[in-house]
């Protein structure tokens, strides 16, 4: 794990971002075509206002996956990570290939399946991350499930992540979000060839050092980054105020 510390979350949005286009641009010019995850939530915002204006990147030869979504909430709801990535990204690039989508509405086991299938047909060049404030890597809380196989799961989502859901404004009480979720596995994760973290602000801070300074572990969720050959953790002076 490489860690860059940039001044503000404007600085580490934009270091992330250019990164991650430097990425897709290197797959597209290797193999033709790239395949990439994209995380959500605030803590997103720079990176992907980043991506999108990236020079070079031909979009019609990129796939992109994401990370999780809530089930039992419409694609119309304000803190549907489906509207998130349409109205933030897909809109937003000219000519994407394709854009698979978590549908949390329907059949949850079957859509894990579905897209589980897809997946693996499409080795992972990049994924974007986040770390939660209790170390949550995609909806993957403590304990996380480090030992699953399958590409996709249904969690059931913890009172701190929840709290961070209502904290950071997408739902009007604790109590309005869902408690189960669709997430990427951790293992589906790690395949990715290159992971870009971005982590602002100082209420990430004791989950940064948990996850940088304790051995790997499930009860800190996203340590498990420590392991991968090449994964960029980008925090800001806030977030990287533990280490």
């Amino acid at each position: 794990m490489k860690i860059i510390v940039k001044n503000d979350p404007v600085e580490l949005g934009k270091a992330a971002g250019k990164h991650a286009g430097e990425l897709i641009r290197e797959a597209i010019h290797k193999k033709g075509h790239a395949n990439v995850i994209l995380a959500t939530g605030t803590s997103q915002f720079e990176t992907l206002n980043q991506l999108i204006k990236e020079p070079g990147v031909d979009w019609s030869n990129v796939v992109m996956f994401h990370l999780d979504e809530y089930i039992g909430i419409p694609d119309t709801h304000g803190a549907s990570f489906r509207k998130y990535l349409k109205e933030r990204f897909v809109n937003k690039v000219p000519n994407l290939k394709a854009a698979h989508l978590i549908n949390g509405e329907g059949d949850a086991e079957a859509e894990c399946v579905w897209l589980g299938d897809l997946i693996t047909q499409h080795p992972i060049d990049v994924a974007l991350v986040g770390i939660g404030e209790n170390g949550h890597l995609a909806f993957n809380d403590p304990p996380a499930d480090f030992d699953t196989d399958e590409p996709y799961i249904i969690v059931d989502l913890d009172e701190a992540c929840r709290r961070q859901q209502y904290g950071e404004g997408w739902f009007k009480s604790v109590e309005d979000v869902p408690k189960k979720a669709i997430s990427m596995s951790i293992r589906q994760i790690m395949k990715s060839k290159h992971i870009i973290c971005s982590v602002p602000d100082a209420r990430k801070a004791t989950a940064v050092k948990n996850c940088v300074k304790n051995p790997v572990s499930n009860l800190f969720p996203a340590s498990i980054l420590q392991q991968h050959d090449s994964c960029a953790l980008y925090l800001d002076k806030d977030s990287a105020a533990g280490l």
